[in-house]
């Protein structure tokens, strides 16, 4: 990776390094396309499936046997009888109810897949809390997509019966959906013991943007994702916007946040209003007085389930991934974000959550405090189990 990076080095100049906890692993000449919600990105990754030549590589934390998931499958299964190599890895956890019909359409259709972590006590590896919540797909090793969308009818167009979740999308050509594949392979590696050669790599520039491929693996790296968002706040200068599913931030991200206002820094959180977790959206509005007493402005999102991950700062610096602001994305679950310096890129960012904002309701302290004491409880008890949620 080091050797593409180096390949397509563009320095950050000296506004944009600022932003960056480690300049030297942002690559330029990518190209990156915002999708907001399913009825973008289902779309675009289906066409670029659809036009795959040599491979298709999917990760998904969550598989569904649902109309959307077969509609993946059966692309997927075309271009596999047109001899691509197609490679699918999904969560045992995140994927539990995936149908055994859908299974054996994939082996039938020489679709490659893994099965990362299954529920088997008994095996020496198996590790209940260790999850693969990373999102990726990536064809012919150049294009890519990433973010916070499962494979299922929960993310799709309420048009054609999904269930609308909002949720963020990036596609990605370059240097960086080169990485993204190497992430695929390396996760296959490690848990098949069998490698496969390398179809696409990039060959020249095809955008403007800086963009680092950030990724949690387990204990491996665990803490880089949340190094890059404590670097890039401590640096805030103007506004900050965040959006995130599964907000349950430790103290460091807490203080950071709350320093940031102090520093007349725009903070804005929007949040969960119906929740698919209700446990954890319960923990964290155990934190929403301390946020609102600091300066931190918090917005709840009307439904369907808010499901993004997206982080904006300064029109300069964004984020977007499968990394949530709580404790299974910091220590056990494998992530991936991209992290980009590419002030169009991040503005229309900004404007989706500006939009978003808009038809959200804000939290105001006083209204708050008035909440009753059975909800103060409710918060408290799950805020003491946030480790295990």
């Amino acid at each position: 990776m080091a050797y593409w990076r180096a390949l397509f080095r563009r320095k950050p100049g000296p506004h944009q390094e600022s932003y960056c906890d480690v300049p030297e692993e942002y690559a330029g000449g990518n190209r990156c396309t915002l999708l907001v919600d399913g009825k973008q990105a289902y779309p675009a990754m289906l066409e670029a499936i659809s036009k795959a030549r040599h491979t298709i590589h999917l990760e998904s934390y969550i598989l569904r046997s649902d109309r959307t998931g077969w509609e993946f499958a059966k692309l997927m299964a075309q271009r596999a009888r047109a001899a691509v190599q197609v490679r699918v890895i999904f969560d045992a956890v995140g994927s539990l109810d995936l149908a055994a019909d859908y299974v054996q359409f994939l082996r039938n259709n020489g679709i490659q897949f893994l099965e990362y972590h299954p529920v088997a006590p008994w095996r020496p590896r198996w590790a209940w809390g260790r999850r693969d919540h990373r999102k990726i797909l990536v064809v012919d090793g150049r294009i890519g997509f990433t973010g916070g969308l499962n494979i299922g009818d929960d993310y799709a167009d309420p048009k054609h019966g999904g269930g609308g979740w909002r949720d963020t999308a990036v596609r990605i050509e370059g240097p960086a959906a080169y990485e993204l594949d190497h992430l695929f392979r390396a996760v296959w590696f490690r848990e098949t013991g069998r490698w496969f050669g390398v179809m696409g790599h990039p060959e020249h520039a095809v955008g403007d943007s800086l963009v680092r491929v950030s990724a949690n693996q387990e204990f491996l790296h665990r803490h880089r994702i949340r190094k890059a968002y404590l670097h890039a706040l401590r640096r805030a200068r103007d506004r900050v916007a965040i959006a995130n599913a599964y907000y349950v931030p430790d103290r460091a991200i807490r203080r950071s946040l709350y320093s940031a206002a102090r520093r007349g820094v725009s903070v804005r959180v929007l949040v969960q209003g119906e929740s698919d977790v209700p446990a954890v959206a319960w923990a964290g509005r155990s934190l929403f007085e301390e946020h609102l007493r600091h300066g931190v402005r918090l917005f709840v999102w009307p439904g369907p389930v808010l499901h993004a991950k997206t982080v904006a700062i300064d029109g300069v610096w964004s984020a977007a991934g499968s990394y949530n602001l709580d404790r299974l994305s910091w220590l056990r679950n494998l992530e991936v974000n991209l992290h980009v310096l590419d002030e169009k890129f991040t503005r229309e960012l900004e404007d989706q959550f500006e939009s978003d904002v808009a038809q959200s309701r804000e939290i105001e302290l006083s209204e708050w405090r008035l909440r009753p004491w059975q909800d103060r409880a409710l918060e408290r008890m799950f805020y003491l189990m946030r480790y295990w949620l």
